[in-house]
């Protein structure tokens, strides 16, 4: 039987998949990871119970992808507020690659 070659998708220096043009796929939109920067970025944040909430995570999974995001350029600002609540994280800053889009 003949060997079947297959054309992978191209790929950005992280690792998901792009068009032709280099911008991201749109299946790569739908992605855990861009779920959660999609939560992070808004005005209000999130906690690290709710994003465990929302994706069925454990506490220590979620701080753990919390810390990919930030070690692949991500930043964030922590605010603690008094009354018990716990912490929200905010992305303030983007790794340079992804401002372009």
């Amino acid at each position: 039987m003949p060997k079947m070659t297959t054309k992978s998708q191209p790929r950005n220096a992280n690792g998901a998949k792009v068009g032709r043009k280099g911008q991201p796929s749109k299946a790569s939109a739908n992605t855990k990871k861009a779920l959660l920067i999609g939560l992070l970025s808004k005005k209000a944040g999130a906690d690290v119970a709710g994003i465990s909430k929302k994706f069925d995570w454990l506490p220590h999974t979620t701080r753990a992808a919390l810390s990919r995001l930030r070690k692949s350029g991500y930043q964030f600002s922590s605010v603690k507020s008094g009354n018990g609540n716990p912490s929200k994280y905010h992305i303030t800053g983007v790794p340079s690659e992804h401002k372009a889009q």
